[in-house]
C-alpha cells in the first residue's frame, strides 16, 4: 500500500487497469459547513430529530469525535454530542454539489459509475493516447474537488473491490494507492467488515468457521463459503483476493427504485397508513418518470412497533410509472401484513422489473371496460405529469396533496443517501 506522492520520478510504473473510488467526506455535513462558514470546526449532524425516532444521515468529523455515526438513532447522537448543530437537510443543494463533482470525474474519464450521491467509481487506466500516471490523475481530482469547497477520499487499485476498500483506509481527504500485484498483501490482514458484501450476519457465520480476515476468505474452500454466499461464493473469494474484474460502465441499470418513511409516532389508523403508502408511491413514481422507467412489479414493506418487518409483492397488469396504479396494487397487500390495532413504525414500497417482462395479472380496474380503463389511466397520467412540471420548476413542495401534508407532520426527519432516494 502506498500513499500520495507528488514527485513523478518516485512513482512506480503502473501496469494494468486503474480504478478509482471517489468518496466525498462527510458529504452532507461538509456542504452545510461550506454554505455556513460559521459552522466550520463545529459538530454538525444532518438528518434525524433528537425528539423523534430519526437516525443520523451523516455528521461532520467534529461530531464523530464524540462517537456520533451515520445510522445512529438521533436520540443517542444528542446524548453523545449535546452541543451539535442539527440540520434536516437540503437535498437540492447536495445534488447540485454532487453534480459538480461528477462533472470533474467525467472530465477525466468517460467511464464513471456513480453509485450514490457521494460515491463513484472511475476507470482511469493509462492508454497510449492518455498515458498519464493514475496517481497524478487522482491527485488532480482531489485538488479540483477541494476547489469546490468539499473534500474527498480516494482509493486507487486495479479492481473495484480494492479501490472501495482502499478509499476507507485514510479519511478525510486521503489517497490510498494499491499498485497492481500488491492486492493480496493489502487485503489479506483486513477484517471482514472492510469488504462490501460481507454484512454482519455473514461476518458471524464466517467467524464461527474460524475465518476472520479477508485473506482467510480468499484462501478458504469454496464449498465452505457456498452456504453463506450461495452462487456468489466464488465472486466473494475473488473480491477478497483482489482478483475481481468488474468493469466500470457509465452506470448500471436500476434493478429497483424504492422509498420508505419512518414515523415519529406509530400509525394505527388505516386511513393514516394508506395516506403514508400513497406518499411513498408518489415519490417512487416520480423518480421512475425522471428516469423514463416503467415497472412491472411492486412490493410493500411494513415495519411494526416491535421493529419486526413484513414484505409482500405483486406484478402489475402492465408496466407503469403511476402512483395511483402502484397504490391500487399495494392496498390489497396491506391486508396481508396489517390488521386493525397493529402499530406501524415504517412503511415503504419498491418498483422493479424494468426489463419489459410481464406476467399479466388481473387488471387494476377490472370492473371497467377497456376504454374506461384507458381513459382513467390517461387522466391520472396527465395529473401526474402536470404536478411533475410544477415541481420541476418550483421545487418538490410546490404541489402537495392533503395525504402528503398529513404524513409530513409525523416524519422522523431522517434522510437517505441511497442513490434512488436522493433523486428528488
Amino acid at each position: 500500500m502506498d500513499h500520495e506522492c507528488d514527485d513523478r520520478a518516485m512513482l512506480p510504473d503502473w501496469d494494468g487497469r486503474a480504478i478509482l473510488l471517489v468518496d466525498l467526506d462527510a458529504f452532507f455535513a461538509s456542504v452545510e459547513q461550506l454554505d455556513h462558514p460559521e459552522w466550520r470546526g463545529k459538530p454538525v449532524i444532518v438528518g434525524g430529530d433528537a425528539t423523534k425516532r430519526g437516525v443520523v444521515s451523516t455528521c461532520s468529523y467534529e461530531a464523530r469525535t464524540y462517537g456520533v455515526r451515520s445510522a445512529m438513532p438521533a436520540s443517542t447522537a444528542a446524548r453523545l454530542c449535546p452541543d451539535a448543530i442539527w440540520v434536516s437537510g437540503n437535498f437540492a443543494r447536495y445534488k447540485e454539489v454532487s453534480s459538480q463533482v461528477m462533472q470533474i470525474l467525467r472530465d477525466e474519464s468517460p467511464y464513471v459509475h456513480q453509485v450514490s450521491i457521494d460515491e463513484a467509481f472511475v476507470d482511469i487506466t493509462p492508454t497510449p493516447l492518455c498515458p498519464e500516471h493514475p496517481v497524478l490523475v487522482a491527485q488532480r481530482i482531489q485538488r479540483n474537488v477541494a476547489d469546490l469547497g468539499v473534500t474527498c477520499s480516494i482509493g486507487l487499485g486495479a479492481s473495484k473491490a480494492v479501490a472501495k476498500v482502499a478509499s476507507d483506509q485514510d479519511k478525510p481527504q486521503g489517497l490510498t494507492v494499491v499498485y497492481p500485484g500488491r492486492e493480496k498483501a493489502f487485503l489479506a490482514p483486513l477484517p471482514l467488515s472492510c469488504m462490501s458484501g460481507i454484512g454482519p450476519k455473514a461476518q458471524q457465520k464466517l467467524t464461527a468457521l474460524g475465518l476472520r480476515t479477508l485473506g482467510d476468505v480468499a484462501s478458504a474452500d469454496e464449498t465452505l463459503l457456498k452456504p453463506i454466499f450461495g452462487k456468489n461464493a466464488r465472486m466473494m473469494m475473488d473480491r477478497c483476493s483482489g482478483a475481481d474484474a468488474d468493469e466500470v460502465g457509465s452506470g448500471e441499470p436500476a434493478k429497483s427504485v424504492s422509498n420508505e418513511i419512518s414515523f415519529a409516532q406509530d400509525l394505527k389508523d388505516r386511513h393514516d397508513i394508506e395516506a403514508a403508502l400513497h406518499t411513498v408511491c408518489a415519490k417512487v413514481a416520480r423518480r421512475l418518470r425522471l428516469k423514463d422507467l416503467k415497472a412491472s412489479g411492486v412490493s410493500l414493506k411494513v415495519r411494526y412497533g416491535d421493529r419486526s418487518s413484513r414484505t409482500q409483492q405483486c406484478l402489475l397488469a402492465h408496466p407503469s410509472d403511476s402512483e395511483y396504479e402502484f397504490f391500487e396494487a399495494l392496498r390489497p397487500l396491506l391486508d396481508q401484513v396489517w390488521a386493525e390495532g397493529m402499530s406501524v413504525r415504517l412503511i415503504g414500497m419498491a418498483a422493479y422489473r424494468f426489463d419489459g417482462e410481464q406476467d399479466v395479472q388481473a387488471t387494476l380496474f377490472e370492473d371497467d371496460g377497456q376504454s374506461q380503463q384507458d381513459q382513467k389511466r390517461a387522466q391520472l397520467d396527465e395529473l401526474a405529469r402536470a404536478t411533475d412540471s410544477v415541481r420541476n420548476r418550483f421545487g418538490e413542495k410546490a404541489v402537495m396533496f392533503g395525504r402528503e401534508m398529513a404524513t409530513l407532520d409525523n416524519l422522523t426527519g431522517s434522510s437517505s443517501k441511497n442513490p434512488h432516494d436522493y433523486k428528488d
